[in-house]
C-alpha cells in the first residue's frame, strides 16, 4: 500500500510539474512595446484591476496624497504630456499620477496597469520639470515593460509547483502587490525602464540629460552606506548613468 501510495503521489507531482511547465511555455509572448519576449499571464484588464485595487492601500502606506493641489497638477501635467507624446498613448493602460505626502521616503513606483506614484521626499529634491519627467517616464516604462506582470506570472508558476494546479486567487495577488512583494524590480527591469524613460522624454520634448541629474540625486540620497551593486537588485546609479547616456545617443540619432 505504501509503495502504491508513493507511486500515485509521484505521478501527481510529475503531472503538476508538467502542467506548470507547459503553461509557462504557452505564456511566452512578445511585448508589443519593447519587442522583448516575456512570460505573461495577466491581460491588460487584469493589470488595470490589480493596480486600481492596490492603489488606495499604497497611498495610505505613504501618508496619503499630498494636500497641495498645485504640486499634484504639475505631476499630472508632466505625466500626461509624456503619455500623450509617446507609445504609452497607444496602450490600453489607464495612467494616473499620484503625489504622496511622504516626506521621508525618497521613492517612486508604478503599479500594474498605470497607477504611478512619487513621494514628496523625492519630488522636493528634483530641480526642474525635466527631472520630474525623467522620474515619471521611468515609471511609465515599468508599466509598458509589464515588469509586475512578469513577477506575478513567475509567482503563480511557483505557486502551482508548490500547491498544485488549482486556481490562483487574484485577490491574494493584489494583496501581494499592495504589500510591495511583487513591486521589487530587478536590475534588468530598471535599465529597461531607464531606456524607455529617455525615449519618452525625447518624444515629449524634455531634456533627457536631466535623467542623469536624477541619478545623482538618488546616489546622494543613498549616502556612503549604500549597498554595493552586486548585493542589490538595483543597478548602481553610476552604471545607470552610462546606460542612460547610451540611450540618449540611440534615440537622438533615431529622431
Amino acid at each position: 500500500m505504501r509503495r502504491g501510495s508513493f507511486k500515485i503521489r509521484l505521478i501527481i507531482g510529475l503531472a503538476i510539474v508538467a502542467f506548470a511547465f507547459i503553461r509557462r511555455c504557452s505564456q511566452q509572448e512578445v511585448n508589443p512595446y519593447t519587442g522583448r519576449t516575456q512570460a505573461i499571464s495577466l491581460t491588460p484588464e487584469q493589470e488595470i484591476a490589480i493596480g486600481l485595487q492596490s492603489a488606495p492601500g499604497m497611498a495610505q502606506q505613504h501618508g496619503g496624497l499630498h494636500p497641495d493641489n498645485r504640486y499634484q497638477v504639475l505631476v499630472d501635467n508632466v505625466g500626461n504630456k509624456l503619455v500623450q507624446n509617446s507609445i504609452a498613448e497607444q496602450t490600453p493602460y489607464k495612467y494616473e499620477f499620484h503625489l504622496l505626502a511622504d516626506q521621508r521616503t525618497i521613492n517612486a513606483f508604478a503599479l500594474p496597469g498605470g497607477q504611478i506614484f512619487i513621494t514628496y521626499a523625492l519630488f522636493s529634491k528634483l530641480e526642474n520639470e525635466d527631472q520630474l519627467a525623467g522620474v515619471l517616464g521611468h515609471e511609465i516604462g515599468h508599466v509598458l515593460g509589464k515588469h509586475s506582470n512578469e513577477r506575478i506570472t513567475d509567482s503563480k508558476y511557483w505557486q502551482t509547483l508548490i500547491m498544485g494546479a488549482g486556481a490562483i486567487d487574484m485577490g491574494a495577488v493584489a494583496q501581494q502587490v499592495g504589500q510591495g512583494t511583487l513591486l521589487k524590480n530587478g536590475r534588468d527591469d530598471e535599465l529597461e525602464s531607464d531606456e524607455l524613460g529617455v525615449h519618452f522624454m525625447i518624444d515629449a520634448g524634455y531634456n533627457p540629460e536631466e535623467m542623469i541629474g536624477v541619478m545623482k540625486i538618488l546616489k546622494e540620497a543613498a549616502g556612503p552606506n549604500r549597498v554595493p551593486e552586486f548585493q542589490s537588485t538595483h543597478p548602481d546609479p553610476e552604471n545607470r548613468i552610462e546606460h542612460i547616456r547610451d540611450a540618449i545617443r540611440k534615440y537622438k540619432n533615431a529622431s
